[in-house]
Formats: C-alpha cells, structure tokens, sequence
C-alpha cells in the first residue's frame, strides 16, 4: 500500500491519480477531512499533529507520501509544521515505510544564484527558516541511515483545477474574473515555474524508483524560462487576447500589508521576484530522460481549455 500524507490539495490529488494510473490501485487518502480521489481508495482521517493518529495514518504502508500544506499563516507554520513531520518520520521508523517528502524552495537564497540539489540553505523570512528546519530535520535522519527517505523539491507552481500559487493568483484567475493582470515587482527577469500535474508524475516517479532514495530531486521544470512579460505574451497569443498587466511594487505590498492580512504572510516570498529564478532540475532530466515535461504552451493551454468548459 501506498499512502498520501496530505491527499487533498493540488499536489495530493494528481499524485494519487498517478500511482493509480500506473504503480498502485492500493491507495490510502490521508487529510484532516479525507475524502477519496480513486474509486479504490482508503480514506482515513487524521490530525497529523497527534503522533499517534501519525503512526496509525502510515501502518501497513509501504511508501508514505508528505505532501501536506498549511494555509500560509507564519505562526502556525512555525507552531505545527515541524511537528508534523517530526511525527511522520517517527510513524514511519514504527512502520518500516518509506517516506517521500514533498519540498518547496523557500529554505534558498533569494538571489541570481543558479538553484541545485547542493545549493546551500539561506533562507529569508519565518517561512523560510520553518522550510529549512523541516528539510534538514529529515536530512539528518537520512544521513543517520535511521530512515529510507528521499525529497522532491519544486520551484512556484502554474497550473489546472486547484492549484494555488502566485502566478496563479495574479495571472489566470484574474484572467477567469476578467480582471487586469498583475505581476509582483519585476516583468523583466526569468521564472522556473513547475506544472503542477508533472510535480506529482514526476513525485510518484521517484517514489516507486528504488535507487533515487537518499537524495534530494529538483523536480522538472520547462528550461524554456521566460520572464512574466514573455509569459503573459504568450499567453496572449494561446488566448487570442492581449492582456494588459501592471507591475506591482515592493511599496504596494508594504503599505497592503498594514491593512490585509494575505498581503503580510506574501510580504518575506517578494525577494525571489527581484532577480531571474534559475531553478536546475538537470540531475532529474539526466537521470529520468523519458519523462516527458509540459511546455508552457501546452499548459497555457490545458489552462484556458479548463477555463472555457467551466463558463
């Protein structure tokens, strides 16, 4: 058995799709409120937080897959999400299971520097420093050899159905709204954006690949970086509209941030948009060479695709 840690968000569900489709139909849905993906699913519901329910959510359980998010609330990240995985990878030495641990980049420098697996941890801001912790929680583990354990990171998502992101938010939903696009802080510099479908193919790929155990993966990204103002041009042209956009400043987000509470908790991600974002994912490529990566056109595409069936 196979089990999602965290089933129910953008990354969780395509995951289960995906082992369904090709690894596994013997599949338990883990979440606060655990709802089936697959026909053949198990739901079990479970506050992670509470080592015990941690152990029993993995029991039996083969590969564990940690996939779980938090609303983007600093103090509750810092008071739980730690907690959680320090539970999760004590439930899975009980169980002898393999852990799958779903990563971001927040823990990185937010710089010009090229991102790889090797790059060092310099975090900027609460999120951040919770992000680091929690990876080199479990690299320590592995290192130990205490657990079978491996990380997939991934850069900012874009992409279908639930998947949240900045990007998202200011590009493709105010598309949806008919609203005026925007971009935080530069149009100009070039962004490594991950296709949410190919994180959770490409997540379940490594899990069921015995020797990608013991590393740290870059998830893969289309290496045809394009700036914003390239993006939203492109998209553009899939939509057979020019949209307009505005880029927003640094002092925007500072003022918004006395006043909305959403426009604080994105105030410490802003760094990364001041410079290109050179995420390397050519260990996955070079490793992992028929994996087929969604260009940004085919998923503008699926996007608006979407986007039409639901008016």
């Amino acid at each position: 058995m196979q089990t999602i840690l965290g089933a129910n968000g953008q990354i969780g569900e395509e995951l289960a799709r995906e082992l369904a489709r090709n690894y596994t139909s013997d599949i338990r849905i883990v979440s606060r409120n655990a709802k089936k993906v697959n026909a053949t699913d198990r739901v079990f519901s479970a506050d992670l937080s509470d080592r015990e329910k941690a152990i029993e959510a993995v029991k039996g359980s083969e590969i564990a897959y940690f996939t779980l998010g938090l609303p983007m609330d600093t103090v509750l990240w810092e008071k739980q999400f730690s907690v959680i995985l320090k539970n999760v990878i004590e439930a899975c030495k009980i169980n002898e299971t393999k852990l799958v641990f779903f990563d971001n980049t927040y823990m990185y420098p937010q710089n010009n520097e090229v991102l790889t697996e090797q790059t060092q941890f310099a975090p900027v801001g609460r999120k951040g420093n919770v992000r680091r912790e929690m990876a080199e929680m479990l690299l320590k583990e592995m290192k130990a050899g205490t657990i079978e354990a491996v990380i997939c990171r991934a850069p900012e998502f874009y992409g279908p159905g639930k998947t949240q992101s900045i990007t998202n938010s200011l590009i493709f939903n105010a598309i949806k709204e008919d609203k005026k696009l925007k971009v935080p802080l530069r149009d100009d510099k070039l962004r490594s954006l991950i296709w949410t479908p190919d994180a959770s193919r490409a997540t379940a790929l490594i899990g069921n690949t015995p020797d990608a155990y013991g590393q740290t993966w870059h998830l893969p990204v289309d290496d045809n970086k394009l700036t914003y103002e390239e993006f939203i041009a492109l998209t553009s042209q899939i939509y057979g509209k020019e949209f307009r956009y505005a880029v927003i400043p640094n002092l925007a987000f500072t003022i918004g941030s006395f006043f909305n509470k959403n426009a604080k908790e994105l105030k410490e991600l802003l760094p990364r948009y001041q410079y290109d974002n050179l995420f390397d994912n050519s260990k996955f490529r070079k490793r992992f060479p028929k994996f087929k990566v969604t260009p940004y056109r085919q998923g503008i595409e699926q996007i608006k695709k979407e986007q039409l069936s639901a008016k």
